[in-house]
C-alpha cells in the first residue's frame, strides 16, 4: 500500500504557493486544477504545474494533480498538458461510476503514449463525494489496476445533499465509512476529507483520530500547517512499533510449538492482534524508507 499519509493541495495557479510547495515535507503534494482555479486561469494553470513538474523540485514528493471530473469536458484538456514522467497519479473528483474511471484510463493511455511512457504507469485517486457517488462505491472500488486508493470529499457531498457541513460531519458519517470500508475491501489506501478550519487545531486532531479509527491511513490537506499533526496521528509511535515486534516475535514462536495464540505483556495476542502488529510494522517500514529516501 503506498505511503499517502499527508496529500496537500497547492492551487495549479499560484506561482508563490507552488514554490514554497517545494520545501515543506507531506507525503504528496496535490496541484490543484479543479476548485482552486477559476474557468478562465484553467489554461494557465496547466502550463504552470507542467513547468513545475518539469523543474524536478517535486521529485522527492508523490506528485498528483487533481484534474477535472470527466462530466466537465476538461479532462482530456488537463490530462494533455500534465501527463509526464514526472506525475505519479491523477486525483480524480467526482467519481461516480466504473466509466468514469475508465474514461480517465483511456485518456491516460493516450498521454503515456505520447510520453513514451509504459501504460498504466499514472495511478488513479477517486474522490468520492456525491450522493451517486456513495452509492456507486461498489462499481468503483478495485474497478482498475490504477487505483491506488479512495478519497471521501466532506464539501461537495454535504453540498450535493442539501445539507452544511456540520463541525461533527454527522452528515457524511455513512459515506466515510463506506469509502473506508471499500479502500480496506479492495486493498487500497483510504484518504479522509480535508479539515477545513486551518486554525482550528484541536478540531484537525479530533477530525484525524476519528478517522484514523474509521480505518482511513491519512487526510487531504488545504494548509501547510496541518502537515505536521496528521503526519503525527497516521504515524506508528516507538511504543507502538516495540510492541508490535514483541507481539509478532511471541506469536510466531507460539505459532512454531503448534498454539495459535500467546500472552505479550499481560494481554493475549492471537491471529487477528498479530496481523495488525503485522500491518502496523509494514506502515513503519514504509515511513522509514521514505525518511532514508529523502536523506539520500
Amino acid at each position: 500500500m503506498e505511503l499517502l499519509r499527508t496529500m496537500l493541495f497547492v492551487p495549479g495557479n499560484r506561482s508563490r504557493m507552488i514554490e514554497k510547495a517545494a520545501v515543506l515535507d507531506p507525503d504528496a503534494l496535490i496541484f490543484d486544477l479543479e476548485d482552486a482555479v477559476p474557468p478562465a486561469e484553467k489554461p494557465t494553470a496547466r502550463r504552470m504545474v507542467r513547468e513545475a513538474m518539469e523543474r524536478g523540485a517535486f521529485d522527492r514528493f508523490r506528485v498528483y494533480v487533481r484534474v477535472n471530473a470527466v462530466s466537465t469536458g476538461l479532462l482530456a484538456d488537463d490530462l494533455q498538458s500534465v501527463v509526464c514522467s514526472h506525475l505519479d497519479g491523477i486525483v480524480l473528483p467526482k467519481v461516480e461510476s466504473r466509466e468514469d474511471v475508465e474514461e480517465a484510463d483511456r485518456l491516460l493511455a493516450q498521454g503515456e503514449a505520447r510520453q513514451g511512457l509504459e501504460t498504466g504507469r499514472t495511478r488513479i485517486l477517486p474522490i468520492i463525494e456525491t450522493v451517486r457517488g456513495v452509492l456507486g462505491l461498489p462499481g468503483v472500488a478495485g474497478c482498475h489496476p490504477r487505483l491506488v486508493g479512495l478519497c471521501y470529499g466532506a464539501e461537495d457531498f454535504a453540498t450535493d445533499l442539501g445539507v452544511e457541513r456540520s463541525r461533527d460531519g454527522t452528515e457524511g458519517f455513512y459515506p466515510r465509512v463506506q469509502v473506508a470500508l471499500y479502500a480496506r475491501l479492495t486493498g487500497v489506501a483510504a484518504l479522509d476529507s480535508v479539515f477545513s478550519d486551518v486554525k482550528d487545531e484541536e478540531g484537525l486532531e479530533k477530525d484525524a483520530l476519528l478517522a484514523k479509527q474509521l480505518g482511513f491511513r491519512g487526510k487531504l490537506l488545504i494548509h501547510p500547517s496541518q502537515i505536521p499533526v496528521v503526519t503525527r496521528i497516521f504515524t506508528p509511535s516507538d511504543q507502538e512499533i516495540e510492541r508490535a515486534r514483541r507481539n509478532v516475535a511471541a506469536y510466531d514462536e507460539a505459532e512454531a510449538r503448534g498454539e495459535a495464540s500467546v500472552t505479550v505483556d499481560g494481554k493475549m495476542v492471537d491471529i487477528p492482534i498479530a496481523e495488525r502488529a503485522r500491518s502496523l510494522l509494514a506502515m513503519a517500514g514504509a515511513i522509514s524508507d521514505r525518511q532514508s529516501a529523502i536523506a539520500g
